[in-house]
């Protein structure tokens, strides 16, 4: 029977599974510079979860000449449920790519960010935002990274782009109010920092939707709270407004509950239109219409950035990957 230390060994796995040291170091990094038989495959991952053997991840570092770290930094502003569950999505794939995915806390912003991120020697960055520059993305790539891939409204020089334009959130609500008969939209602009990165954009598409129209625009800064939402409710008949587009669905849900409270009927008064289509705005009374945000499968993200780490003299790639359909409910 074969003796197992506290701490095994690539040497206790070869043991285990009868093949050599190098076999052991080919199947466990997934090396295919090598053939190696299915069954030989098997029997390897099953010694070393048997063993609970785990490689090294510095010695794997030397011996390929770069890491399997996925950097994936902390996004600097509130983002809602649909884009954790995109990113959880990503950090699986790559999960299931044999890449490991370290997200990493804000340490400053853009090109001085850059540099704490290079610190760890990540084989990929991927950067939300718009903060980080082509001087960043140069610093990555000095410290070894393969692939720097940003996530927003534009491309950064060097970097492989997601495209991320907010704009097509709002033409989509402004052009169904529009349709729907309402003139007088007011959109609604989150107070809480960060959100603007989101929220200037989703205005602008609005406006560009009705540019030429004979529907007026109007911008309602809100912060979340009940009150706040209350004191707007109480303003909007003196505004003249007969829609809204709430930035999102929690927004939403907030002004149609002080909508309620002053007395005023959703659609009857006044329209609402929210963003991200939660479940919570399909069990409103009345029902929120939304705009529902269309992202990337996090498989195919994974592989973009897969592709890139394998071949990092490449071109980078520009892909748009945010579009919205508008699902009409009762309350527009």
């Amino acid at each position: 029977m074969v003796q197992i230390p506290n701490t095994p060994t690539s040497a206790d796995v070869a043991r285990l599974a009868g093949v050599s040291r190098a076999t052991v170091s080919y199947v466990l990094n997934d090396t295919d510079a090598v053939r190696i038989s299915e069954p030989t495959r098997r029997r390897v991952h099953a010694a070393a979860r048997e063993l609970g053997y785990v490689p090294h991840a510095a010695a794997r570092t030397l011996r390929a000449g770069h890491s399997r770290m996925v950097l994936m930094p902390a996004p600097a502003v509130p983002v809602g449920p649909l884009y954790h569950r995109f990113l959880g999505e990503l950090q699986a794939a790559l999960g299931r790519l044999d890449y490991t995915v370290v997200q990493h806390g804000a340490v400053g912003q853009g090109d001085e960010a850059a540099r704490a991120w290079a610190e760890l020697r990540p084989v990929a960055v991927l950067a939300p935002g718009s903060g980080l520059g082509p001087h960043g993305v140069a610093v990555l790539k000095r410290a070894g990274a393969r692939a720097v891939v940003t996530l927003g409204p534009a491309r950064v020089e060097g970097a492989h782009a997601l495209l991320m334009d907010h704009t097509v959130v709002g033409h989509r609500a402004a052009a169904h109010l529009y349709d729907r008969g309402r003139r007088c939209i007011g959109v609604l602009l989150p107070e809480e920092p960060g959100l603007e990165f989101f929220s200037h954009p989703r205005l602008t598409g609005v406006r560009r939707a009705l540019n030429g129209t004979d529907a007026t625009v109007t911008g309602l800064p809100l912060a979340y709270t009940e009150r706040a939402a209350s004191e707007l409710a109480a303003r909007l008949p003196e505004l003249g407004l007969d829609a809204v587009f709430a930035y999102n669905d929690e927004y939403a849900m907030l002004l149609m509950r002080a909508l309620e409270d002053a007395g005023l009927r959703v659609p009857e008064d006044i329209a609402v239109v929210g963003a991200d289509d939660l479940m919570l705005g399909r069990l409103l009374r009345p029902r929120l219409s939304t705009v529902r945000l269309e992202l990337p499968s996090g498989r195919a993200l994974a592989e973009l950035v897969d592709h890139a780490v394998r071949h990092p003299g490449a071109e980078p790639e520009v892909r748009t990957v945010l579009d919205a359909t508008l699902i009409h409910r009762a309350s527009s």
